[in-house]
């Protein structure tokens, strides 16, 4: 388009150009024929009938010049140079202005004729070599055409270089594409041109967003992988003494009855522990929380709740429970499920962490308007762990000692974030860890 444009700005430029070079070079030739017909006026007022001046065949010889009556009775004897027509006797009479025309010369060169009043009854004829013009008006012609046409041709050659260059990104990204589409190796990247980032154009910018998809993509296929490689590890201990204890059952008339039944127990409770693991990694695999609807949840209710049902299943584990003033009055909307299993996870991590049957370091619990934490006073985390306890199967070396899977504070993130919520772990003063649980503003 901008080479249409560029060439249509030449081409118009030429025709403009010719049109101009045309009409000056007729009007020049008109205006040598007023002054040839105005000073037959003052020098031939006189004169009678007849040619005046008739070698204007020649480039160098005055205009032709001859004045005829507006009666053919009166016409001199010897003949006219120039062609006389009716129109002529007319403007001879006074019953038709001047005009200009083209005509053929002695000898046969193109003219152009001037016919005006000359007086009462009479009018002047005046001619000169209009060839002169014709050679000039076809040499522009054609050295504008020549020009014109090397204007469009350069304007295509023009535009083809600039758009080929300006594309050259489209074309890698389309080669990056397709290469990636055929291998399915997305850590490649589209080669940047070299220049400062703030003068980057829009194609350029496409190629970094693409790269930095690329990037994304590329991650979350590690992640699927290191997702899939660590629920086959996990997996892999429970299925076997699944296994094993299924084997044992299956030879259960050797057993005594003790042995039966610690074996039943330990298929049930293994069963269960697969079960929820599976789970978990449905839940995880999905990356979002499906859609349920939202209900009016107060956080302390649910915390008090969670808390008691802590107790119970960590009777050797201390809870305590503080409320802030204003607590109970907050009323977010929310799962109270998902949050549940939110803030059951945390309690539960918490509880994995502290010292059985030591009344002095709690599990402590604060509930306030803005947030809700979760302490524990065990060996805290560590610095190098701490920006991966919320991941997939991390589990510090504290942690792989003690029951789970390491998908419990993962989950509880991705709850929070399907709330709107924030769920951050930092160091709790002195020894321990402290899980905070922000609620959106409201």
């Amino acid at each position: 388009m901008a080479s249409a444009a560029v060439a249509a700005v030449a081409v118009g430029v030429c025709a403009a150009a010719y049109v101009v070079i045309r009409y000056e070079l007729g009007h020049q030739l008109d205006l040598q024929l007023t002054q040839a017909a105005t000073l037959a006026r003052h020098r031939d007022i006189g004169h009678g009938p007849g040619v005046l001046a008739g070698e204007c065949r020649f480039l160098a010889a005055p205009a032709c010049t001859q004045i005829v009556p507006a009666a053919p009775a009166a016409d001199p004897a010897e003949p006219y140079v120039l062609p006389v027509t009716p129109e002529t006797r007319r403007v001879a009479a006074g019953t038709r202005p001047g005009y200009r025309t083209a005509v053929t010369l002695p000898g046969g060169r193109p003219g152009r004729m001037l016919t005006a009043p000359f007086g009462k009854g009479r009018a002047v004829q005046v001619a000169l070599r209009a060839d002169t013009v014709r050679d000039g008006v076809r040499q522009a012609a054609g050295l504008l055409t020549a020009v014109g046409g090397a204007g469009v041709l350069l304007a295509a050659a023009g535009g083809y270089a600039v758009s080929r260059r300006g594309l050259a990104p489209v074309a890698r990204l389309t080669e990056a594409t397709e290469r990636i589409a055929a291998t399915r190796d997305a850590g490649h990247r589209i080669d940047l041109p070299p220049g400062p980032p703030d003068r980057e154009d829009e194609l350029t910018r496409l190629a970094v967003s693409f790269n930095t998809m690329l990037g994304e993509l590329e991650e979350s296929v590690a992640a699927r992988r290191r997702l899939v490689a660590d629920a086959s590890h996990e997996l892999r201990t429970p299925l076997t003494a699944l296994r094993t204890n299924a084997e044992l059952l299956a030879r259960a008339d050797r057993l005594t009855p003790a042995q039966r039944e610690r074996a039943s127990a330990a298929l049930g409770r293994q069963i269960r522990e697969v079960t929820t693991l599976v789970d978990d990694l449905v839940e995880l695999a999905r990356d979002e929380e499906p859609q349920q609807l939202l209900e009016d949840v107060r956080p302390a209710l649910l915390v008090a709740h969670v808390v008691e049902t802590a107790r119970a299943h960590w009777p050797d584990v201390r809870f305590t429970l503080t409320e802030a003033p204003g607590a109970r009055d907050v009323v977010l909307p929310g799962v109270p499920a998902r949050l549940a299993r939110l803030l059951s996870n945390l309690l539960d991590n918490a509880a994995k962490f502290s010292t059985p049957g030591s009344p002095d370091r709690p599990v402590e619990v604060v509930v306030t308007p803005q947030e809700v934490t979760v302490r524990d006073h065990g060996p805290g985390i560590a610095d190098e762990d701490l920006p991966y306890v919320f991941d997939r199967f991390y589990r510090s070396r504290a942690a792989r000692a003690l029951p789970g899977s390491g998908l419990g504070l993962a989950m509880a993130r991705q709850i929070a974030r399907a709330h709107g919520a924030t769920l951050t772990a930092e160091h709790a003063p002195g020894t321990g860890a402290l899980f905070r649980l922000t609620f959106p503003s409201h």
